[in-house]
């Protein structure tokens, strides 16, 4: 028999917002993470604002070893840490100082691009013929699986640690190849998430493809407009975000608080055809993957009361919203409400689906359907397709069922997971 899926742990290191408590008031006010940064004027970028989580020096030590703090230089580790640690201890488990491992808990933890000022630091090193100071660390900070090794050592996880990379449906795709081991009974818990390094090595590329706005340098917190007619390219961002999931029996004989339960989901790629490529999606696939995701979850199209979508501000989010209205077959009024929560973070690339993922169960678990700040001149292909009331201006506090997340990526790869209230 198939095990049930739950949520009983949830972490985040966001740009407008680090842990739980300030995430959610950040995501229910629409407070924007997206700042200027000098360095990025003085590189030549013609964007140089971005989403960063704050985390003070002070606040790093409170999850790392002085040890461990030796020649920390991986954003995306220390995000990742973060979340990761925090969503183990939401869900009410401790970390183990038994000589034995925790044979019933896992890790699925991805990444894009890991460590990579402290790539830049080695290469510096090496070239000077200083290899010997490189340190004992520089391994563990710059392999993509570095962040699941961390977590694993940390809470002494026994049974599958692992690390994925799919671009921006990391996150997501992470969540489904947890889901998966526990409903299949190979574990009674995963924590699933990803993190992402920031700043200009990690965003220098989007900047030289011109796919990132210039003209809001001196108004960071308007640059991000998905689903805005006046959208220019998405604003580039970092984090993490992490998620428990475990087996519902398990849950309820710890007697956890339960966020939401997974249903189930799909992954999928276009294959780089039929319209698709590296950077655009095979409508065809996008379309099927959200139809397997419902079949996959035995929910039927009008039973989702609210779509987080992709939506990163770019061309792409009428064609998204259009493959949303093609999937479902719903009459324009019965559409959903969707948002997108990179106006308010901006794009964290393979941080983004697990961050999003934290925000579409918080909006389950505590009643509210979150505003779409800098949409206030949706798009008119998108107004045309789904009614302007269903692209919420304001948070609306109501009760939901269903959500569907959806996150599509470079390479057409496609991921869509569905959750429920419990």
């Amino acid at each position: 028999m198939k095990k049930r899926v739950v949520i009983t742990g949830l972490g985040v290191a966001a740009p407008n917002g680090v842990g739980i408590k300030d995430f959610e008031w950040a995501v229910k006010t629409g407070k924007s993470g997206i700042t200027y940064h000098e360095e990025l004027h003085k590189l030549n970028f013609s964007c140089q604002i971005g989403g960063r989580p704050q985390i003070s020096e002070e606040k790093i030590k409170e999850y790392f070893t002085p040890l461990q703090m030796r020649g920390l230089n991986s954003s995306g580790i220390v995000y990742g840490v973060i979340a990761g640690t925090d969503a183990w201890k939401d869900a009410g488990l401790a970390t183990s100082a038994e000589e034995s491992p925790d044979w019933n808990s896992g890790i699925i933890f991805g990444t894009g691009i890991l460590g990579v000022d402290k790539f830049r630091e080695a290469i510096h090193l090496i070239d000077e013929g200083k290899t010997r100071r490189l340190g004992s660390t520089s391994v563990i900070q710059t392999m993509a699986s570095g962040i699941s090794a961390y977590l694993g050592g940390i809470l002494g996880c026994g049974n599958q640690v692992t690390t994925n990379s799919s671009a921006c449906i990391t996150g997501t795709e992470a969540l489904l190849m947890g889901y998966e081991r526990i409903r299949l009974g190979k574990a009674k818990r995963m924590l699933v998430g990803s993190c992402g390094d920031d700043g200009p090595y990690v965003w220098g590329g989007f900047d030289a493809m011109r796919i990132l706005p210039g003209k809001y340098n001196e108004n960071p917190e308007k640059a991000s407009r998905p689903m805005s007619t006046t959208a220019a390219g998405f604003v580039p961002g970092s984090g993490a975000g992490a998620l428990l999931l475990e087996d519902l029996e398990s849950a309820v004989q710890r007697g956890a608080t339960i966020y939401a339960e997974v249903l189930g989901g799909e992954v999928n790629s276009g294959g780089q055809r039929g319209g698709g490529s590296m950077t655009a999606a095979n409508n065809e696939a996008v379309q099927r993957c959200i139809k397997g995701a419902l079949k996959n979850a035995g929910i039927k199209p009008g039973e989702i009361d609210a779509i987080n979508g992709h939506l990163t501000a770019t061309g792409g989010d009428v064609a998204e919203v259009r493959n949303w209205k093609e999937a479902l077959q719903l009459k324009k009024k019965e559409f959903p409400f969707i948002n997108s929560l990179k106006g308010m973070a901006g794009h964290c690339l393979s941080a983004s689906g697990s961050i999003e993922c934290v925000a579409g169960v918080l909006q389950l678990y505590k009643d509210f359907i979150f505003g779409n700040i800098n949409c206030e001149d949706p798009h008119p292909h998108i107004t045309g397709i789904i009614p302007s009331e269903k692209i919420l201006q304001q948070t609306l506090e109501c009760s939901s069922r269903i959500l569907a997340k959806a996150s599509f990526g470079f390479g057409d790869v496609n991921a869509v997971v569905i959750f429920k209230k419990y």
